[in-house]
């Protein structure tokens, strides 16, 4: 049998255990040119709160009774695609569930050899590189410019900053408490790191007494209305995600009218406009930063698909700490 995690109900507010079901179901038949992948570690994602409402957007949300949407990693357990064979590691979107049916098209062949199989849902997955693609292409980061970064700690957030580094950028973290601020400073090498739980303007005006150049939103809210005015003269606005309005109705925004004065660039983008045909290139790349000893990162694992719920709505509310994922014996 297939375990399984279904969308019970859409939520209203912030997800409780009720608006998640967990079911069985026998395991799928293969059609031609298909595999069978036994799920492995499951990808965790804010984006996935999105997909639970019924709400134009990029993508389809999940259907009531459907299976919860995600990424994972996993070994093919069978194969009718010429291409992969019995033991092989792939990355795909198969869902918050044990087993899955894909065609071979739609899998990503991954080295476990290379680094640990579950990089490939956090620094060597989809939260690396939306920072990758995000910063490369709208944050066009410059050797002495000043990089701010939301929900530094999480799974892009720490990409984000570390990429910064890497490209001669002073970066400044903001996370949520001491332990995710030390984390951001001391292991991951940012040049300062704020706490968002306190007032962020005098911290701000103290790490970046010359302005922000660049600042990566992954939260909004007060911390997007602390950094805002701190832009300077054509500062570059990335916006990935705004995870503190998920679950209601968006606070005010800043004033955009220095958007003009200032001739800042505001830019959102979804990953998989360009990314996933990036790819290798971004594989090869990140690779190469881990051997020399330039990227770290610290992942978030909870045991067990039974949790994956729990897990969510703990996500929603900053209880993670780095790139969460689920493991499945």
């Amino acid at each position: 049998m297939n375990p399984r995690i279904l969308l019970a109900r859409r939520p209203s507010g912030a997800p409780v255990p009720e608006d998640f079901r967990f079911d069985q179901a026998p395991l799928p038949d293969l059609a031609d040119g298909e595999v069978l992948v036994r799920h492995r570690f499951l990808s965790l994602d804010p984006y996935q709160r999105g997909r639970m409402d019924d709400a134009k957007s990029y993508a389809k949300p999940v259907a009531i009774g459907g299976v919860m949407e995600c990424q994972a990693v996993g070994e093919v357990a069978a194969s009718r695609d010429g291409r992969f064979r019995e033991g092989d590691w792939v990355l795909g979107g198969f869902g918050w569930q044990a087993f899955s049916a894909r065609p071979g098209k739609a899998l990503i062949p991954i080295d476990p050899k290379e680094a640990p199989p579950s990089t490939s849902l956090g620094v060597l997955g989809m939260p690396g590189l939306t920072a990758w693609v995000g910063l490369k292409d709208i944050g066009e980061p410059k050797q002495g410019e000043t990089l701010v970064v939301s929900a530094a700690s999480g799974a892009v957030g720490q990409v984000v900053g570390q990429l910064g580094k890497i490209a001669g950028c002073r970066v400044v973290g903001i996370a949520g408490g001491p332990a995710k601020c030390a984390f951001v400073k001391d292991e991951l090498g940012f040049d300062a790191a704020l706490d968002h739980r306190q007032p962020l303007e005098a911290p701000l005006d103290a790490a970046c007494p010359d302005g922000v150049d660049i600042y990566w939103e992954n939260v909004g809210g007060a911390v997007q209305a602390a950094v805002f005015p701190r832009l300077r003269d054509f500062g570059r606005m990335v916006m990935c995600g705004m995870i503190a309005q998920y679950n209601g109705a968006p606070p005010p925004g800043p004033n955009l009218g220095p958007v003009v004065r200032k001739r800042l660039r505001i830019q959102g983008f979804i990953v998989s406009d360009t990314g996933w045909a990036r790819y290798a290139q971004f594989r090869a790349e990140m690779l190469g930063h881990i051997a020399a000893g330039r990227l770290t990162w610290r992942e978030d694992v909870v045991q067990g698909l039974a949790n994956a719920p729990a897990a969510f709505i703990g996500l929603l509310e900053g209880r993670n700490f780095g790139k969460l994922v689920v493991a499945l014996d």
